[in-house]
């Protein structure tokens, strides 16, 4: 009788565990989703010798680094933990300006070893004097967007888009190409004020 039950017993564990899902199975990787905030924008003018327009989504802060210049700024977007860092400086020669350029497209290949690719855009507007480089990196890299704008005499503005996460593309890239767009209507709207 004993060994009925414990037959039994045995019997209906082996059922119930391969008729129920086991709790250590494994799961898809997924990621939380993402609501995106309705395209708006507002015009960004201060003191500064340019403007722009941003989206109404984003905060700007003047940067408090300790190395901070006037005119250096901060676009966050608190909902997506990113920042797009902005400086700028007066052109004083060309040396200055052949340096800062070189600087920007350094700074934009450093991201060579980790970046599928890193594609470069002219930005080109002369009925507003700007100029410039755009430089989209693709991959797990800390900077996906970096770009600068210049009039080619006295004004040099650099930009560079970076997250408080670490580089997972295949989970931020709706984000980054959310937020190229907000970029590229910077930089269509931007203009030098003298």
């Amino acid at each position: 009788m004993k060994k009925n039950i414990l037959l039994l017993f045995v019997l209906l564990s082996v059922i119930a565990a391969c008729t129920s899902e086991s709790p250590n199975t494994p799961k898809p990787k997924g990621y939380f989703r993402i609501n995106f905030p309705k395209k708006q924008y507002r015009t960004f003018n201060s003191d500064c010798p340019f403007t722009f327009e941003y989206p109404v989504y984003a905060q700007i802060t003047v940067d408090s680094d300790k190395n901070a210049q006037p005119c250096w700024n901060n676009m966050n977007f608190p909902q997506f933990n990113g920042k797009l860092h902005l400086t700028y400086h007066g052109v004083f020669s060309e040396k200055n300006y052949n340096e800062m350029t070189e600087s920007a497209r350094t700074l934009a290949m450093k991201h060579t070893i980790k970046a599928n690719s890193i594609d470069q855009k002219l930005i080109n507007y002369p009925d507003r004097k700007v100029y410039g480089i755009y430089y989209a990196i693709e991959g797990n890299t800390a900077s996906s967007v970096q770009f600068f704008l210049t009039d080619r005499a006295k004004h040099y503005f650099r930009g560079a888009l970076y997250f408080n996460e670490r580089p997972q593309y295949d989970s931020i890239q709706p984000v980054v190409k959310f937020l190229k767009k907000d970029i590229d209507r910077m930089i269509e709207t931007f203009k030098w004020k003298n």
